[in-house]
């Protein structure tokens, strides 16, 4: 259905992400994903970013797309002694929280008349207000999982018995043990319980939740979702994933440089690289980074790793030998290549010279891993990781440690992660399926697929509710 109605108005959709690079970047993937389908957009950008890689993406992103429109919205900062973490992303997640009184007045300038507003999920309590008011539907990206999602729709009922629960029986979709829901959902006054405990049960007055999922990946839990089986009265869940990385995520002036790792990738054999990475957001203690690299000496394949020192990268001063240690960088550099940069990972997962990835699960990893059919050695390490990592093991793509346990919890030696590692890339199954779910990944995004046709249901949607004005 076309994004226009029969006087000629157009769709016009307002986005609003928040902090980090795991919700901008499915915020930038659904504005491209718009724009093809020739909706106007609005994109709504908290300034300042926390991390350089956000505002790098984001200056890519304008010059990709021109015709988008940039709206600036200048935060009013914070004492972080107000806010229950020293987090710098969940720091920000409040300071934009408490800025969004600013909206209506940012909104005013918006021309043509938005059709429909889409907001970041930590955005729900203090945006929901404000679009009721200006009579604007509102719609949230859900930045993780549909298992997540189920989650995040039924907890808010155990407060305040969360705390001494042993598992989580979710109707139809999974039983959780206390020992994968998110930690800090379990700690008192937590900004981020803080907010999924409010913003949770204002789920049902949504006009639509978006999710970067697909059936073949999570069919049980986007059908008990959309049949009322978790919350009877949720708002519709639109599985529009894999949102499909981009060309202007790629930084073109990285890739042509000497050490670019998609050059070193191409001297390698097909399948014969380990993928390591833990994401934008994380940063492991030196010893468990020294321990990886032990694994990695003692695994039989050649490898890629990005190392993370620090939460934010404008903090990243230590060079790599001092991080990883200057003798075990220097036995590690016939084996393979270590990076301290942001690196596109979709690139690096596309080459046919990876193997398998051994990664934190973070969603959009999850996700980009499917669509190139790549195996997930999983370590999870905070918040809905271990969830995602339930939905790897189960589709049969991937594997993870349970008793490796969170982010601090244990220090991993290296004898067993180059184990674990040399069983991932030795698993022909795990490559079988992760095949069969790149395949079905591609067949959700095409032509009268389950992907297309929930894109196809939204816009059609926003376009009645243009034509209705």
């Amino acid at each position: 259905m076309s994004p226009e109605n029969m006087s000629g108005a157009v769709v016009h959709v307002a986005l609003f992400p928040n902090a980090g690079m795991g919700h901008l970047t499915p915020f930038l993937r659904l504005a491209a994903l718009l724009v093809n389908r020739h909706c106007r957009v609005t994109l709504i950008t908290p300034q300042p970013t926390v991390s350089m890689a956000e505002s790098k993406l984001l200056s890519r992103f304008h010059s990709a797309f021109p015709q988008v429109t940039f709206l600036p919205f200048h935060i009013v900062p914070i004492d972080a002694s107000t806010v229950n973490t020293d987090d710098p992303f969940f720091i920000q997640f409040e300071a934009v929280r408490r800025s969004c009184h600013l909206l209506p007045s940012l909104l005013a300038s918006v021309s043509p008349p938005l059709s429909a507003f889409v907001c970041d999920v930590t955005l729900i309590s203090p945006v929901l207000p404000i679009t009721e008011n200006l009579c604007l539907p509102i719609f949230i990206l859900f930045t993780s999982s549909a298992l997540m999602l189920s989650l995040f729709s039924y907890i808010p009922r155990f407060i305040p018995s969360i705390s001494g629960l042993d598992f989580l029986e979710i109707p139809e979709v999974s039983t959780i043990p206390r020992s994968s829901i998110p930690p800090l959902l379990l700690l008192p006054n937590n900004v981020f319980a803080q907010i999924l405990f409010e913003d949770g049960p204002k789920l049902p007055k949504l006009c639509g939740i978006l999710v970067n999922s697909f059936e073949a990946l999570e069919s049980k839990a986007l059908d008990s979702l959309n049949t009322g089986k978790v919350v009877k009265e949720l708002a519709p869940v639109f599985p529009i994933g894999p949102l499909v990385p981009c060309e202007f995520e790629k930084n073109e002036t990285e890739e042509q440089s000497s050490s670019s790792p998609l050059k070193w990738l191409n001297d390698q054999s097909p399948g014969s690289v380990v993928y390591v990475s833990f994401g934008s957001r994380l940063s492991l203690a030196r010893e468990q980074v020294r321990e990886i690299g032990n694994g990695l000496l003692k695994t039989g394949f050649k490898f890629l790793w990005v190392v993370k020192d620090k939460k934010v990268d404008k903090e990243e001063e230590e060079g790599l030998d001092e991080v990883v240690g200057t003798e075990l960088m220097e036995r590690l550099k016939s084996k393979g290549l270590i990076v301290k940069e942001w690196v596109d990972q979709s690139g690096i997962l596309s080459h046919n010279a990876v193997g398998g990835f051994v990664s934190h699960c973070g969603w959009n990893s999850v996700v980009e891993a499917a669509w190139h059919g790549v195996p997930i050695l999983g370590w999870p390490q905070i918040g809905d990781q271990k969830l995602n990592a339930e939905v790897v093991e189960k589709s049969g793509w991937g594997t993870w440690k349970k008793k490796w346990g969170w982010w601090g919890e244990n220090v991993v030696r290296g004898e067993e992660i180059g184990d674990a590692i040399d069983e991932m890339m030795k698993n022909e199954a795990l490559k079988v399926k992760a095949e069969e779910m790149k395949v079905a990944a591609r067949k959700a995004v095409g032509g009268g697929g389950s992907s297309e046709i929930a894109v196809q249901r939204l816009i059609g949607e926003w376009t009645k509710m243009v034509s209705s004005v």
